[in-house]
């Protein structure tokens, strides 16, 4: 009895010893279970900036980070933050638009699971050899329709690089590559000019990537937040400036360029370029917003003979400034030259006729106080009539008559 009362007492130590074990196994396990991050499946698509994710668990609370070095040194590190969008299969995703990726990037989703709080981080390294890149990098619209962007090879790019560049107007398009590119005397690409644009919109947005390809190394790629196309628009200078005296000032009008957007005519900017020759020093650029129309008045105080005008344009928030308007000279004041040539042609004619006419009312006055001298006339109608004499007496004149003085005779031409 002592014997099977020891057995029983073992086997039930071994039981609750199996008991406890399994509880401490299941917690564990449990445990485990709670510490796996209910976020799998972590991608980047670098050209996109969108960041996808899967939940193997539900989520209460959940959200999404991006951080970029800056792009100096001295310039503060914030991280963006966003929150999480769900697709149709269920893929959570955050799109990055005004980040860039070339300087590399940690990508962080943050969640709450169970009351716990658990994050995923995914870094980014932008492969290839430092310094090999493409470098200063810029577009400009011109012409209304027409774009070239540009840029340089890395400091350390190698001999044999060939970079390829990418653009798309929406994250919902496919990109396309240059179809015109422009190379350096070394063959090596270093721009790409675009034909047309296609139909402007006031929400166009342009999004580059330049990558690049090399026998010798992989090529880090290059991308940018998204151009605004409105503001790298170059205009055309200034059209039909002209100018006007009115006896006190100087009125100079102009019309705004052509443009590509339909944007008011205040968000245009000029600048005044007003110069005398001979000046000591440089008079000061005037800068003034579009109008309509466009006026700037000069009293006649300031201007001199030598004076001089030429105006430039471009978008009140960039810095892309238009061609200088060809120089005008404004210091002389308009003149009505076919108003001085009527007037020289009536004074050329007005002079000799009243010389005429001074002349002919001279002779008039003075052939009335002269008495007519008797005409003799023949009549031939077949006999002969002697004129009749008159007798004056020596040394007296006829009555009436004065004494006799100069005649000036004026031969009158038929």
């Amino acid at each position: 009895m002592q014997l099977w009362g020891w057995c029983m007492a073992t086997m039930l130590d071994l039981v609750s010893f199996l008991v406890l074990l399994n509880s401490g196994w299941c917690g564990q396990a449990q445990l485990a279970q709670e510490n796996i991050s209910p976020i799998i499946n972590m991608q980047l698509d670098s050209r996109k900036r969108m960041l996808t994710w899967n939940y193997i668990r539900n989520v209460s609370q959940q959200e999404c980070l991006i951080y970029t070095p800056p792009s100096s040194p001295s310039m503060p590190n914030f991280p963006t933050t966003q929150r999480p969008e769900v697709r149709e299969d269920n893929t959570s995703f955050c799109i990055f638009r005004n980040r860039v990726l070339h300087r590399g990037a940690n990508l962080t989703v943050k969640v709450t699971c169970d009351g716990v709080v658990s994050q995923k981080v995914l870094p980014f390294v932008n492969p290839g050899r430092e310094g090999s890149g493409a470098v200063n990098f810029s577009c400009v619209i011109y012409n209304v329709r027409f774009m070239n962007c540009s840029w340089a090879p890395g400091p350390r790019a190698p001999a044999d690089v060939r970079y390829q560049l990418f653009w798309w107007a929406s994250l919902h398009e496919d990109e396309a590559e240059c179809a015109h590119y422009v190379v350096d005397p070394a063959g090596t690409r270093v721009g790409c000019h675009f034909d047309e644009l296609g139909k402007p919109q006031r929400t166009d947005n342009y999004f580059f990537l330049v990558n690049g390809t090399s026998s010798e190394t992989a090529i880090p790629f290059l991308d940018f937040v998204p151009f605004e196309a409105y503001k790298i628009e170059k205009y055309d200078p200034p059209a039909n400036i002209t100018m006007s005296y009115n006896g006190s000032h100087r009125i100079i009008r102009w019309e705004n360029p052509a443009i590509r957007y339909d944007l008011s005519s205040h968000v245009l900017y000029y600048e005044l370029d007003i110069q005398t020759a001979g000046s000591s020093s440089k008079a000061k650029p005037v800068f003034q917003r579009g109008q309509d129309p466009n006026v700037y008045v000069m009293p006649r105080s300031a201007v001199r003979p030598d004076t001089t005008i030429r105006v430039r344009v471009r978008h009140l928030y960039n810095e892309l400034w238009s061609e200088w308007s060809p120089t005008l000279r404004i210091g002389v004041p308009e003149r009505n030259f076919r108003g001085v040539l009527v007037g020289v042609v009536v004074a050329a004619t007005a002079v000799p006729a009243l010389v005429l006419m001074c002349l002919c009312k001279r002779f008039s006055v003075r052939h009335k106080l002269l008495p007519r001298i008797p005409k003799v006339k023949k009549e031939i109608t077949g006999t002969f009539t002697p004129p009749l004499e008159v007798a004056w007496e020596a040394g007296r004149l006829p009555p009436g008559s004065q004494e006799p003085e100069d005649v000036l005779m004026v031969e009158e031409m038929s």
